[in-house]
């Protein structure tokens, strides 16, 4: 569920995207080299998720894919791989998408990643679709189906088990779907949220949504998400929402593991989580 950037106007939205992927943020230029065999962490966080076969939480971000044990965060496998979309799909079965590493790249692999995908919890992947043209900022699982927003082309796709169709074109930040309803779809934007009926082709505006950055769908149907100033806000129908309680700071990943269990995180690294449905927050990580 994360995404981010290629949006062209809402200043709200784009406050609570990182820098990042490449594009030169000031958070980016202003961070010295890592030294030489030293791990650079995780770097921004781009995604969150938890594996259902182990409960792990899982972080990816910038240089790569993490767990947190005990507070920290601990590398899996030896890849640092800039993972600006991430998603748990299911017990083991992750999809990611963004750049190689920068040795990988100066070894002359192309500079996105297309979509790939793990079937042993991050330690190797595999590549499913688009290598070397696609860079997906927001991926998300609905039952069989997965949507990807594609930063370079503006697209929404879509696929089951083999190639990606391409939908809509639109600015947004994250995509919502779930396994009761996969043709529904749903795009957070400047404009405010939108949904799609058919698969991602064509999008509304959600009348009545307040303006969000992150938004999921639970496993009831219903929808939770985040907004720019951090409060949660949860709706049963899309159009009458309650408000929750807020985050700290403002997030740039997030994620509705359940109804009650809520992960995010902020621009600082630090990683929340919420076990009552967002009307408090732990703090499970801090740089």
């Amino acid at each position: 569920m994360i995404k981010r950037f290629g949006l062209a106007a809402g200043a709200l939205l784009l406050a609570a995207a990182p820098a990042g992927c490449g594009t030169g943020g000031p958070a980016e230029q202003a961070a010295p080299p890592a030294a030489v065999d030293a791990d650079p962490g995780v770097g921004h966080v781009h995604g969150l998720g938890v594996d259902p076969a182990t409960g792990r939480v899982y972080v990816a971000g910038h240089f790569g894919l993490f767990t947190v044990e005990a507070g920290k965060l601990v590398r899996v496998g030896d890849r640092d791989a800039d993972h600006m979309g991430f998603t748990v799909a299911g017990p083991g079965t992750f999809y990611a998408s963004g750049h190689p590493s920068a040795q990988d790249i100066a070894a002359g692999q192309p500079p996105h990643l297309g979509l790939i995908r793990s079937a042993d919890a991050g330690a190797t992947w595999e590549q499913v679709a688009l290598a070397g043209k696609a860079d997906f900022h927001a991926l998300q699982v609905a039952g069989a189906r997965v949507y990807g927003y594609d930063t370079q082309t503006g697209q929404v796709w879509r696929g089951q088990g083999g190639p990606l169709t391409p939908g809509a074109r639109l600015d947004l930040l994250d995509l919502a779907a779930g396994a009761g309803k996969p043709e529904t779809v749903y795009a957070t934007t400047p404009d405010g949220v939108k949904v799609s009926a058919d698969g991602g082709n064509a999008f509304r505006l959600l009348k009545g949504a307040p303006l969000l950055s992150f938004l999921d769908v639970t496993d009831g149907g219903g929808l939770i998400g985040v907004a720019p100033d951090g409060r949660v806000q949860v709706s049963t129908d899309g159009t009458a929402w309650t408000p929750r309680g807020r985050l700290p700071m403002q997030a740039v990943a997030f994620t509705a593991v359940s109804a009650e269990r809520l992960l995010a995180a902020s621009m600082d690294g630090s990683v929340y989580e919420s076990t009552d449905g967002g009307d408090t927050f732990a703090t499970i990580h801090r740089p």
